[in-house]
């Protein structure tokens, strides 16, 4: 069983900074892409970040600039360091990742959300 935990959201004030964290735990043979997920209310999941194994990092161009994706392949942990937080950012924040419990066949993994609320 894989479980991914995500940390780190909270209500921060527009031009601020937050960092969040996601553990992947359980059986865990090897991590592939991971990658970061916003939803804002009444939107869709729209996918904000990715990472491969190798630290390639790609983002959507609206956080270009300002979001960081990272990882500790050691310890199976994607970051996401938001900077210039702006109010079109709130949202909850999901990590997602493709992982391969027990060998080769990749199975894909989400969280269960932080929320991050940026006020003007």
């Amino acid at each position: 069983q894989v479980q991914l935990v995500e940390s780190g959201g909270g209500l921060v004030q527009a031009g601020e900074s937050l960092g969040l964290s996601c553990a992947a735990s359980g059986s865990i043979f090897r991590v592939n892409i991971m990658r970061w997920y916003r939803q804002a209310p009444g939107k869709q999941r729209l996918l904000v970040a990715t990472i491969t194994s190798g630290g390639t990092p790609n983002y959507v161009s609206s956080v270009k600039g300002r979001f960081t994706i990272s990882r500790d392949n050691a310890k199976n942990m994607v970051y996401l360091q938001m900077n210039s937080l702006k109010p079109e950012d709130t949202a909850v924040y999901y990590c997602n990742a493709d992982v391969a419990p027990d060998g080769a066949v990749l199975k894909n993994y989400w969280g269960q959300g932080t929320q991050v609320t940026v006020s003007s």
